[in-house]
């Protein structure tokens, strides 16, 4: 009986108080099974459903964005910083593991082209913070190319990066001609910036068409690819929300001046 008194057992409801712990563990398996579930659903949609959902939960999420983000500047912001969180990423693969196999050069060089650019037409505009991570970036793609290139060049698949980079700057300077946003800048500017942004949205392309090549997708670029998704999609959040806020702000005035 004196052993009995040591263990928590309650006589009145006849039962033996369980831990929070096997409640959770009880708990995780119906999770796991709910997000698997989900995953076998979204796997079974075509590839056309996988888009307009994919389009969908861009759209909410940057809806989301406009209305709880106080300072739009910091969608910019973060989208730089993950940016050369990626870069990062690179950078431990190429000094630890001292291999770019799965990596892209054509991908970095069109980064580094449109960083470039950024840095031209922000130069002339405004010397910023802007400018200041733009500069970080772009000397980290430089160096991830040197390294590629030069460096770890025995380990560079050549014949797997064969995306042609004029399929992306042609049609994007062409287009830049053409379509450029309106700012209060003289007309190169205009130009250059929508360059850079072209180039930019498709400048993940030539590494996506590698793996898809490679048949295989290594740990550290699925990261990087990851993290360039990511800060791309806030880079052009930050675009769309500022040309919305721009439009209403110039129909502001014109209501103004007409009144």
């Amino acid at each position: 009986m004196e052993a009995l008194g040591s263990y928590p057992i309650s006589f009145g409801s006849g039962r033996v108080p369980t831990t929070s712990d096997g409640d959770e563990s009880k708990r995780l398996p119906n999770r796991r099974r709910s997000f698997q579930a989900a995953g076998d659903w979204l796997r079974r949609r075509s590839t056309a459903a996988k888009i307009g959902l994919a389009v969908a939960a861009a759209v909410a999420a940057m809806f989301v964005l406009k209305h709880t983000v106080t300072n739009h500047n910091y969608l910019f912001i973060a989208s730089e910083i993950i940016h050369a969180a990626g870069l990062l990423i690179l950078a431990y693969k190429l000094t630890t593991h001292k291999t770019c196999s799965g990596m892209s050069s054509k991908s970095q060089e069109l980064t580094a082209l449109f960083l470039l650019v950024r840095l031209i037409f922000g130069s002339i505009m405004e010397v910023d913070v802007y400018t200041f991570l733009d500069s970080i970036n772009f000397i980290a793609t430089v160096w991830v190319i040197y390294m590629i290139r030069s460096k770890l060049k025995n380990t560079y698949n050549k014949a797997l990066d064969n995306f042609h980079l004029y399929y992306v700057v042609v049609p994007s300077m062409v287009l830049s001609l053409f379509i450029f946003p309106h700012v209060h800048y003289n007309p190169m500017v205009r130009v250059l910036w929508a360059f850079g942004v072209y180039v930019e949205s498709f400048s993940m392309l030539p590494q996506l068409l590698m793996m898809q090549n490679a048949k295989m997708i290594e740990p550290f670029t699925a990261h990087y690819v990851f993290a360039m998704g990511i800060s791309r999609f806030l880079a052009f959040a930050y675009w769309v929300i500022q040309c919305d806020a721009r439009k209403v702000e110039d129909a502001r005035l014109e209501y103004i001046i007409q009144q």
